[in-house]
């Protein structure tokens, strides 16, 4: 048993010391870990990712409606075909060699959804037909103003805009709500760790003060003043605490690497986690706190975003099979010549106005029906809203009662501890005098170690249903503070 004693502590030693001398390990509190995590985080980067998406979409679409210039260049351009005229009855043949460029600037008009183009068509044409046995060359140019309006519809350029509008703004709320739900991940993961080194040091210290107790227990045996049983029992308590610690020792390192893997940190750092859960009485109205969350939470204007994109869609269906117009208006100076320069000698002016409407028939209550579904849709987009609200109310009621409860069980953790920790000192004392088995002594180290670990974890709770309420109401209680995670996204 002693061999055995020696070999474990060896061991543990080794455990320790190696990785120490290897690898250099790196202190994180929370707020660096959280630094981290949004910068390498997975679900983050997809995120910002999907933000990027909808601003760019916004920007094209702001791009868009500037004025757009095309110039479109044929360099060579040649056709022969036979085709039959029926005003003299005959067949004729026409081969046509021609080049051309056409220069266009296009400008939506955002106001009236009409656009104003202008364009211009410069080329030159060689043309024979063997009808006159002619053959026509020359320049030309096309020079017009067109406007196209259409009428008695809605405004399909302001609805595209206000939509990637809406877009950006989810997309931005959607990135904040992520931010703080891997805040909230990251600090769950954060004290978990915390937890398995706090386990692991309670553990230790178990298994130190077992080994304490089983020197006196030897020495007792081999001095002939306690049974050998005695022996048996303190080797077996022994083994079960280094047991323990063992477990304990791979808990935890399996909860760093689950860490790292979530903060988005290699998986070959050795970390470990400082944190600060010295826990301050926090004072919360909990109407103060009611009132915060349904004017600060981002998930009800997400829902006043969805009523308005059932709005649009209403528009849009209302559209469908609807009367509407088009006017179309045009001017423009044609002219040609057979020498470059004298293309405008003799010009002719193009005039053109076109009205046209869209009537509808009958289309047996298509129309009619997509409304209701669209009418029925804002419906169900109104009572999301209001159901998100009252999940608000909930959600900060309950976490307030959580809180207060926690209060209480922080304080009767902390009497709990020192209990057990003066109970266990008699009863080592009664242990030593031979008054006490080491079976009892076992009972008392292992309450002694529950209620450190109890006392840890209701800290851990306490600190982690603050920052949930943060989280509910969008106000930092313990700093007096309101959280204002989308101006954080300005900066990116």
């Amino acid at each position: 048993m002693r061999k055995l004693i020696i070999r474990t502590t060896i061991t543990l030693l080794l455990i320790y010391l190696i990785p120490a001398l290897t690898f250099s390990q790196q202190g994180l509190t929370l707020e660096q870990s959280l630094g981290i995590a949004e910068t390498n985080s997975p679900a983050m980067k997809i995120t910002k990712l999907s933000l990027v998406r909808s601003q760019e979409n916004l920007n094209a679409q702001h791009a868009a409606l500037k004025s757009n210039f095309s110039l479109t260049i044929n360099p060579i351009d040649y056709s022969r075909n036979r085709s039959f005229i029926d005003l003299i009855s005959q067949w004729n043949s026409i081969k046509t060699t021609q080049s051309y460029g056409l220069f266009t600037v296009s400008q939506p008009i955002v106001f009236t959804d009409a656009r104003i183009s202008l364009v211009n068509r410069f080329g030159y044409r060689d043309s024979y037909s063997e009808f006159t046995n002619a053959t026509t060359k020359g320049f030309s140019n096309d020079l017009s103003l067109n406007l196209d309006q259409p009428l008695f519809t809605y405004n399909r350029t302001k609805l595209q805009l206000k939509e990637l509008e809406l877009a950006l703004e989810n997309s931005k709320i959607s990135y904040a709500i992520q931010l703080l739900s891997l805040e909230k991940n990251v600090a769950q993961a954060f004290y978990y760790v915390y937890q398995q080194q706090q386990s692991l040091d309670i553990a230790n210290q178990a298994y130190q003060n077992m080994q304490k107790s089983y020197e006196v227990i030897r020495n007792k045996v081999d001095a002939g003043i306690s049974a050998r049983d005695e022996m048996f029992q303190a080797e077996l308590n022994l083994a079960t605490t280094r047991s323990d610690f063992e477990n304990k020792q791979v808990s935890l390192e399996n909860a760093k690497d689950e860490f790292k893997l979530l903060i988005g940190m290699s998986l070959y750092d050795d970390i470990i986690v400082l944190p600060n859960i010295a826990v301050d009485t926090v004072k919360i109205d909990i109407a103060f706190a009611i009132d915060q969350g349904l004017a600060n939470r981002m998930e009800i204007r997400q829902r006043a975003i969805e009523v308005e994109n059932s709005q649009f869609d209403l528009i849009q269906t209302k559209a469908l099979n609807e009367f509407k117009g088009n006017l179309g208006l045009s001017v423009g100076l044609f002219g040609d010549n057979q020498k470059f320069g004298n293309v405008y000698s003799n010009p002719t002016d193009n005039e053109e106005v076109s009205l046209s409407l869209t009537i509808p028939v009958w289309d047996w209550g298509e129309r009619k029906s997509r409304i209701k579904a669209s009418q029925a849709s804002i419906e169900s987009a109104n009572v999301s809203l209001e159901d998100e609200k009252n999940n608000i109310i909930i959600g900060i009621r309950q976490v307030y009662r959580n809180l207060l409860n926690l209060q209480n069980q922080i304080v009767i953790a902390r009497q709990n501890v020192a209990n057990a920790q003066l109970t266990y000192d008699l009863n080592l004392e009664k242990y030593k005098n031979g008054d006490l088995t080491g079976m009892d002594l076992n009972i008392y180290q292992n309450q002694l170690s529950e209620k450190q670990l109890s006392y840890t974890n209701s800290l851990i709770s306490y600190k982690l249903e603050l920052l949930n309420l943060k989280i509910q109401t969008l106000y930092d209680f313990e700093k007096n503070q309101q959280v204002t995670p989308v101006m954080s996204l300005e900066k990116q």
